[in-house]
């Protein structure tokens, strides 16, 4: 998904600089820019079901829905990512005037895919964590219809659900709303036989395994760049 740019650091302000007249989008931590792959077509479709169903359920509720246009800084971090979905709640809080660079989001969204997978569940779930505005994280598989929701918890411990199958449907309470895999992966066409409702597991992982740790903020953004 992302690949290291050869050339010399940058401070945040050069980065925005840079990608506001780019045509193509880049992450940045720490000085390094990382260029960001195009997505496959699968991708494309299931980001396109989950902003419809976000718009039409969250409509005339105080939640605006973004794609992966919209730039997000995790400001305790310093990384600037741009995640295939985001929804904040409230009033929007931003790096600037520019209006482009979202400090507050409410949930975030991933769409998976082999390039992406273990950066989407680990340093960079590590980085989305220490955003105390966020509450929901979800990951959508590509390969089969799977939906993994973290939740945090009133404690701060993050509890983990997944979702398999196409009757399967994920409760959002933070937002009011569900979303029905059948929706999500819609026009997706599926090896062999359609897919059907298998099973919901909820998971409690180790308080431990979800604490912000800073070591791995030093880890780069991701692997090197492939489509989505």
């Amino acid at each position: 998904m992302v690949q290291a740019l050869a050339q010399a650091y940058l401070t945040p302000e050069e980065y925005l600089a840079l990608e506001r007249q780019a045509t193509t989008k880049s992450e940045y931590l720490r000085g390094e820019v990382f260029a960001m792959a195009g997505a496959s077509r699968k991708h494309t479709i299931i980001a396109a079901n989950v902003l419809s169903q976000l718009v039409l359920q969250l409509k005339g509720h105080p939640c605006t829905v973004h794609g992966s246009d919209l730039r997000v800084k995790v400001r305790p971090s310093g990384l600037y990512t741009y995640p295939d979905v985001v929804v904040v709640c409230g009033r929007a809080q931003f790096e600037d005037r520019h209006q482009d660079t979202l400090l507050n989001p409410t949930v975030i969204m991933e769409i998976l895919s082999p390039s992406t997978d273990s950066y989407d569940r680990g340093a960079k779930f590590a980085h989305y964590r220490t955003l105390t505005s966020l509450s929901d994280y979800l990951l959508i598989a590509q390969a089969s219809a799977t939906v993994e929701h973290y939740a945090r918890q009133p404690d701060g411990k993050w509890l983990l659900s997944t979702y398999d199958g196409l009757e399967a449907v994920v409760p959002l309470p933070a937002l009011g709303c569900e979303l029905p895999l059948a929706e999500l992966y819609d026009k997706i066409e599926w090896p062999g036989e359609v897919l059907i409702s298998t099973s919901l597991r909820l998971v409690r992982e180790p308080a431990a395994s979800y604490e912000s740790d800073e070591a791995e903020f030093a880890l780069r953004p991701g692997p090197p760049a492939w489509p989505r």
